[in-house]
């Protein structure tokens, strides 16, 4: 199949700012710019000598004390890539250049209120900003999205999200203080591809919970039921606690159609953080089931697309962002929904 697997290269790319130099930034950002031959110019961090290690290991020309340092430097010649925890985005916005480009990690702040005032500041200055929702660009999503396009599936009837794996949380003890875990920073991914998909439901049931084996983390299992028009149906069953090992382990999107089928595995949630391969597969109706061989991976391949879609905004080769802050405005209001849901009581049964 002819399928678009990654977003198209910039003719001639800015170079980029990293304002925060985190983890996230070392094992994902800073490796799938330079598989894209994306230059970095400069980093800032509040940890000085993280932002020199970083610039020493990527062999990043300069380094700045703040994100205004860093902007009035580069002005608006520069992309932003804003790496930094949810709760400290709009501090650090307003110091940017009117009119710059800027690539927000996800998610768009901690709730939705703080997503309000991300898209108010983005607006006021008028920010070609988006948000690094990479799975939607990850090359079996951005494949599996062009196949539901083309109508491969015919009329969508099915979307489900599957997942029962074991996480191993204390690799996140920054994750303990926080009041809302497994959506706000997991199955959020799968909330805003589900979107980028077959588009926005009109509300949800949910419930997402603790599980006694990880009595620190606020919720670690989550289900939940999206809303569409019928006949599309659509869920998420969310388990990061399974102990039985690999042999029933399960992390898969299904989607079903009236013309077909696809299943895809999320790879990065096996053995996590090691991985294995993602995959993607097609069935037409009454076929067979056939593999359809993928450009790259989730991590780290995914995480070009954001960029290289900002880019090309920015210099009027693409029409739009396809993880705008407006669209991701729209993810945020469904995870905020989620919790909402999960808080509502459920009917109860008649008593006799």
């Amino acid at each position: 199949m002819d399928l678009l697997q990654n977003w198209p290269a910039p003719t001639s790319p800015k170079p980029i700012v990293l304002i925060g130099a985190g983890g996230i930034t070392r094992d994902a950002h800073l490796p799938a710019y330079g598989k894209a031959g994306l230059s970095v110019a400069a980093v800032t961090d509040l940890d000085a000598s993280r932002a020199e290690s970083l610039a020493r290991d990527f062999a990043i020309p300069a380094t700045f004390p703040t994100a205004r340092a860093a902007a009035e430097a580069h002005g608006t010649g520069a992309v932003y890539d804003i790496a930094v925890p949810p709760a400290a985005i709009t501090a650090i916005l307003p110091d940017l250049p009117d009119g710059a480009a800027v690539l927000i990690q996800k998610p768009m702040g901690p709730d939705l209120a703080t997503a309000r005032h991300i898209r108010r500041i983005c607006r006021d200055k008028h920010l070609k900003s988006a948000v690094n929702f990479q799975l939607r660009f990850s090359p079996m999503m951005m494949a599996a999205r062009q196949m539901i396009a083309d109508g491969r599936l015919g009329r969508m009837l099915e979307v489900e999200v599957h997942l029962n794996i074991f996480t191993p949380w204390t690799l996140f003890p920054f994750l303990i203080p926080m009041e809302r875990v497994e959506i706000a920073v997991h199955s959020i991914h799968y909330l805003d591809t589900i979107r980028a998909l077959v588009g926005t439901p009109k509300g949800v049931f949910a419930r997402t919970m603790a599980d006694p084996r990880v009595p620190d983390f606020a919720q670690t299992r989550t289900t939940v039921i999206l809303d569409y028009d019928e006949p599309l149906r659509a869920l998420m069953s969310i388990n990061h606690n399974h102990r039985g090992g690999r042999k029933f382990q399960s992390a898969w999107f299904r989607l079903e159609g009236t013309e077909g089928a696809i299943m895809v595995k999320l790879g990065v949630c096996f053995d996590y953080p090691n991985g294995e391969a993602d995959e993607l597969w097609f069935c037409p109706s009454g076929g067979d089931w056939q593999q359809i061989p993928l450009s790259g991976s989730w991590f780290i391949d995914s995480f070009m697309g954001p960029m290289r879609n900002l880019q090309r905004f920015d210099a009027g080769e693409d029409d739009r962002l396809f993880s705008g802050t407006e669209d991701a405005f729209h993810t945020m209001a469904l995870v905020e929904a989620c919790f909402t849901a999960a808080k509502a009581p459920s009917i109860p049964l008649e008593a006799g």
